[in-house]
């Protein structure tokens, strides 16, 4: 990842989008960027869900806390990005 792609909130909600919509079997023009999740059905435990998902495409940590700000696609992409920013680059030496 270069320092472009880092700097560029939400450049992950498309794929994010998808595995909403996937999991909740929406159509993806549902679900605007800042809709809340609550008005498509998404409660906290499906969140943790979410959040979880999340960790294991990406191969990322994410605190539990920070689902109170995964209310929008917009937000769960900010979490997502501050977490990819958080997670150790691999060295290829």
């Amino acid at each position: 990842m270069t320092n472009d792609e880092a700097a560029r909130p939400g450049r992950h909600i498309g794929d994010i989008r998808k595995i909403v919509c996937d999991s909740l079997l929406l159509e993806p023009a549902a679900i605007g960027d800042t809709t809340p999740l609550a008005d498509v059905g998404v409660d906290s435990k499906r969140r943790v869900q979410l959040l979880a998902t999340l960790e294991i495409h990406y191969e990322v940590t994410i605190d539990l806390d920070e689902r109170d700000r995964m209310t929008t696609l917009a937000g769960i992409a900010e979490v997502l990005d501050e977490a990819l920013q958080a997670k150790p680059a691999i060295s290829g030496d």
